[in-house]
Formats: C-alpha cells, sequence, structure tokens
C-alpha cells in the first residue's frame, strides 16, 4: 500500500526562532496520523529542543535546498508528493519550480506571499486577507497547525475566574527568545509589585543570568526553566502568560490562555494589532520600546506595568480573555489543512494511500 510522500522546508535556529519549525511539525503530526511519510529539509542549529522533537517522530532531516533548481531535484530524489515550504528567506521562485514539476505546493505564510505560486496558501492569522492568487487560500483562525501535545491539553470549556492571592505567571517568548525578550518583562512584572511565582522558559546562557540579577520583591520569585515539551501544562497551570505575538498565540488561544503579549519583531506588528483589538490577548506594546533608554522607554514600561497589575489584580478580567481566545482556535486547523493539501494529490496516489 503507498503512501504519500510529503517534504517540509524550513529552517530553526538560534536568530530564526523554531515559529516556523514547531507549526510545520505540528502539520507533519497530521499525515504521519493518517499513514504518510514526512521528511523535513533544513537546517536545525544550536537548538537540542528542536532536533529532539523531529528525531523522537522519526523524522528524517536532510540538507535545505535552495535554489529552485535544486529543491526540485530533492523532491525527484526523494520522491515527494506534496511540498511544504515555510521561509521568509527562501527563494519564492522554488514554488511555482515545484508545482511545475507536478509536487502539490502548500506554501505557508504571514502575510506577504512573496510572489510564490503556490496550489495552496496557508495563512493561520487572525483576520488574513490576499488579494487573487493563483491557488487556494486558507486564511484565518479555522487553519493555526497545533502540535499534539497541545490539542491533547485543551480544556473542555473555558477556564472560570479563579482568584488568587498570588498568581502563578508563565513568561517565554520561543524556543530561543532570540531579541532577549524575558529579562526586559521580568522586570516589568516584578515592577508591578504584585506577588507571584514566575516561571521563566530560557533558551539561552546570557537570559538566565540576567534574571539571576533580578531583585524580586516581598511575595514574589522567579524561577527560569528550560525548553521543555510540557510546556502545554505549564501554560494551563498558569494565571496569566506572557508572551511573544508570534505562532505560539493560537497554542494560547487554543489553550484557553488568559495571555499578555509583547511585539517582538516587525512582522509580528500586524498580527499583534489584530488579537489585542479583538480582546483575545492584552496587549503590552513592542520590545524595541519596552527595551528603550530615557523617557521612552520608562513611559512604555510604566503602560506594560499598568496593564499587568489590572490583570494581576482581577480574575475577572483573565477570565474575560481566556473565554475569547478559547472560542475562537478549536485545535482542529492541521486536519482541514491535510484534508485541502490531500485532496490535491494525484488520485492514482491518493486512492491508494491509507486513511
Amino acid at each position: 500500500m503507498s503512501t504519500v510522500r510529503v517534504g517540509v522546508r524550513c529552517d530553526a535556529g538560534p536568530t530564526r526562532g523554531v515559529g516556523h519549525l514547531v507549526r510545520c511539525l505540528a502539520l507533519a503530526e497530521e499525515f504521519l496520523a493518517r499513514g504518510h511519510r514526512v521528511e523535513f529539509f533544513g537546517t536545525v542549529e544550536g537548538i537540542d529542543w528542536a532536533a529532539r522533537q523531529l528525531a523522537s517522530r522519526g523524522i528524517p532531516l536532510h540538507p535545505g535546498p535552495q535554489r529552485p533548481a535544486d529543491l526540485v531535484a530533492a523532491a525527484r530524489r526523494h520522491g515527494l508528493d506534496v511540498a511544504v515550504l515555510d521561509s521568509y528567506e527562501l527563494d519564492p521562485a522554488g514554488a511555482g519550480a515545484l508545482r511545475a514539476a507536478g509536487v502539490v505546493t502548500l506554501a505557508v505564510v504571514d502575510g506577504d506571499t512573496r510572489g510564490q505560486d503556490a496550489d495552496v496558501y496557508l495563512d493561520q492569522n487572525l483576520g488574513a486577507t490576499h488579494g487573487p492568487l493563483p491557488g487556494r487560500l486558507l486564511a484565518g483562525t479555522a487553519y493555526p497547525l497545533l502540535r499534539d501535545a497541545v490539542v491533547a491539553a485543551r480544556p473542555a470549556r473555558p477556564r472560570p475566574a479563579t482568584p488568587t492571592a498570588r498568581p502563578r505567571v508563565l513568561a517565554f517568548f520561543g524556543g530561543t527568545d532570540a531579541f532577549g525578550a524575558a529579562p526586559v518583562l521580568a522586570r516589568v512584572l516584578l515592577a508591578t509589585g504584585h506577588p507571584m511565582d514566575l516561571t521563566v522558559v530560557v533558551g539561552r546562557a546570557d537570559v538566565e543570568a540576567e534574571l539571576a540579577a533580578l531583585a524580586p520583591g516581598r511575595g514574589q520569585a522567579v524561577r527560569p526553566v528550560p525548553p521543555t515539551d510540557d510546556l502545554p501544562a505549564l501554560v494551563t497551570a498558569a494565571d496569566l502568560v506572557v508572551s511573544a505575538a508570534g505562532t505560539s498565540t493560537w497554542e494560547l488561544c487554543c489553550l484557553g490562555a488568559p495571555a499578555a503579549l509583547v511585539c517582538v519583531v516587525d512582522n509580528q506588528r500586524e498580527s499583534y494589532g489584530r488579537v489585542v483589538d479583538a480582546g483575545l490577548v492584552a496587549g503590552l506594546g513592542e520590545l524595541p520600546a519596552l527595551a528603550a533608554a530615557g523617557l521612552p522607554g520608562r513611559t512604555a514600561r510604566s503602560g506594560a506595568t499598568r496593564t499587568l497589575r489590572a490583570l494581576l489584580d482581577s480574575p475577572e478580567r483573565r477570565a474575560a480573555l481566556a473565554a475569547r481566545a478559547w472560542a475562537t482556535v478549536d485545535g482542529r486547523g492541521r486536519a482541514r489543512v491535510a484534508d485541502a493539501v490531500l485532496a490535491l494529490v494525484a488520485p492514482s496516489v491518493r486512492a491508494a494511500a491509507p486513511r
């Protein structure tokens, strides 16, 4: 019995982060659960946690072709039926080259398609819209790609308002915290003066050293932990989550987490604004402003401190955010994406593939 062979082209690293890999891993889990074969093509460097995610699922990792002709050659060499492209750096002509070679091509994008000529486009961001495209567009929060661990931890209903004198706060900023957000936001959290147990996910030694130098106030404790497979459990146990406005936004929504987000890089700005305006999360502003010196930095940090203090003081505010977030992302996005892609695979292959 033949299977559909899926190739995923993405990268992860200390400066790139792991967002592209994590969402592609979620889609890979869906294909694997249906009995298909998945192989990754790219670079996963300097992040042991990310490399383990592929190895633990038996997913091979091959060098990542850059040029369109090399992508096509790799697809032929590995007998790929489907190619998933998730990169801001890859030559955008690669999608069209793969499509012309008869490989069903999915381009995962965040707003800008970069001129890629694909069979299917996925933009999982809230309110995503695009003009006419050569292929089918899957857009919006019906389509976030979420891992097994996240979907399994989704609560059956939104969490209720639960008063607590010492909230449990979780802060994490991607697999690498490439822009050093953790120390900045930890200082802002402690500046609220509110008692809390603050857990910070730390992927770099320099960030951990900065956190160790902090002086928590009365009733405050800071606990650094390394990147972990138990992140969904940490999220569901937290009374408040502080994070970056990246791909983890949709994990937080699916889990119904009361969350406050910071915009870490420019390409997060549009999505950040939309989720804040929709009341799915609280907004803390942009990281460069929060980290700035002088009066502008003090002003930005003061605003973020007020927002966080109001959330820490009010279980009702936290519960309202959590309920709206939970209702927005149902955790079935990856199945919808896989259905759309597999519907385009050659009937002779699809008919023989297991269900």
